[in-house]
């Protein structure tokens, strides 16, 4: 059975099927703030579609990193780091590219084991 979290009208924020939790790309609610706080906000936003999933980071399988400056890229990990499950890690990638606003720091997306 094929279940959607949070619906709108162009996406689900998540969709699980065949035992997988797949989540859309999260970005930050405050555009303004800098990178450490858009990390915390995005890996906030995924801890609560895993717990609408039911259930938590130590199902993550992988994790999508996007950076419109890999420069973020020290500052990005410092709190992906100290937020990651270090005896769960998933895979994981991260390159940089242009996001949708030029106000975003980081953007990210996941899958998880149900």
């Amino acid at each position: 059975m094929i279940q959607r979290y949070q619906k709108g009208s162009r996406m689900s924020q998540a969709v699980s099927y065949g035992g997988l939790v797949y989540i859309a790309g999260q970005v930050a609610e405050n555009r303004k703030a800098d990178i450490e706080g858009q990390t915390r906000d995005v890996l906030g936003k995924i801890d609560a579609l895993l717990k609408e999933a039911g259930i938590d980071r130590s199902r993550l399988l992988a994790v999508n990193v996007f950076l419109p400056a890999i420069t973020d890229f020290e500052a990005m990990n410092g709190i992906y780091d100290s937020w990651i499950d270090i005896e769960n890690p998933p895979a994981r990638a991260c390159v940089e590219a242009r996001l949708a606003d030029p106000d975003l720091r980081v953007e990210m997306t996941a899958v998880a084991a149900l």
